[in-house]
């Protein structure tokens, strides 16, 4: 079903390295052309690595590991590109709809065609006020299931840090801060809660990865959490200012569900005047690299 494009097939048969890429930031967190634009970086990051990218998306029902230039161009610039969790993908295959894939969505697909490394931004998690909405997001389910490392910069650090990282144990998803004993926060490079292993190269995460593979049983994910570098981080107090502010438009506005998040990503791109959009990005594309590097250690071992 999974339809995997004749570069990135051709270097899983040779056992050269692959790194998975999601599709929402193209379709869904960035402007256009801007959007496109930062879809090529990220895709070049991979290379100058030394490993191929494999941009994930469905479309017109299909889904593809590895997008062509024509159709990286679809996910940025086509009107009606939905977002895609896993719980979508059946109904968008069936539709014969196009959609840019969510972290559960292009970890799944990314595993069904083999591919071992996954870079994004921030993961999703547990939803502030759970005790209330029970809302948390599907990507911990899928990453407890899932064989797959994924390189992120943390969970988005408007969602409850602390649950995330309960579930995420309760879960078995093992979690390893990169070079760090701190877990990220996404815009922060610190989200104030520690990690309680740490990882300091490449090698050290395919070593990891060699032993999930050993152990019988265990078909989690590996989270690698790498920080944004402090320089390119956003400002701590105006990210505690703005999303206090954020959440407490959020209550007056009555948003719930799964609005809260995105609505909580534009407050603050809007009012850190894109500042926090910047960070975003500074940590994707450390993670890009990092994953690059990763996927390296990985097909060399």
């Amino acid at each position: 079903m999974v339809v995997v494009a004749d570069e990135v097939r051709d270097a899983l048969a040779q056992g050269r390295p692959v790194v998975a890429l999601e599709s929402t930031i193209i379709a869904h967190g960035l402007p256009r052309p801007r959007n496109l634009q930062v879809a090529g970086e990220l895709e070049q990051l991979v290379r100058d690595a030394g490993a191929v990218p494999a941009t994930i998306a469905v479309l017109d029902g299909k889904p593809y590991v590895g997008l062509d230039k024509g159709q990286l161009e679809r996910v940025a610039s086509e009107d009606g590109i939905r977002k895609l969790s896993r719980r979508d993908l059946p109904l968008a295959f069936a539709t014969g709809a196009s959609g840019a894939t969510t972290v559960s969505a292009t970890a799944l697909l990314a595993a069904l065609a083999g591919v071992r490394v996954f870079a994004t931004g921030g993961l999703g998690g547990v939803h502030r006020g759970w005790t209330e909405t029970q809302d948390e997001s599907a990507d911990l389910g899928l990453l407890a299931r899932t064989r797959i490392t994924v390189v992120c910069a943390g969970v988005k650090s408007v969602l409850d840090v602390p649950a995330t990282l309960q579930r995420l144990e309760t879960l078995g998803v093992s979690v390893a801060g990169y070079g760090t004993d701190r877990f990220p926060g996404f815009y922060l490079a610190d989200s104030g809660e520690p990690v309680d292993w740490t990882l300091r190269s490449p090698d050290e995460v395919a070593a990891v990865m060699r032993a999930q593979d050993e152990l019988p049983g265990t078909d989690a994910a590996l989270i690698v959490a790498n920080p944004v570098p402090e320089a390119e981080q956003l400002d701590p107090v105006l990210h505690a200012r703005v999303l206090e502010n954020g959440l407490r438009e959020c209550a007056e506005r009555e948003v719930s569900g799964q609005a809260v998040t995105p609505f909580l990503l534009d407050y603050l791109v809007r009012h850190t005047a894109g500042a926090s959009l910047e960070a975003n990005l500074a940590a994707v594309r450390g993670n890009v690299r990092l994953a690059g590097r990763i996927a390296v250690a990985w097909a060399g071992a």
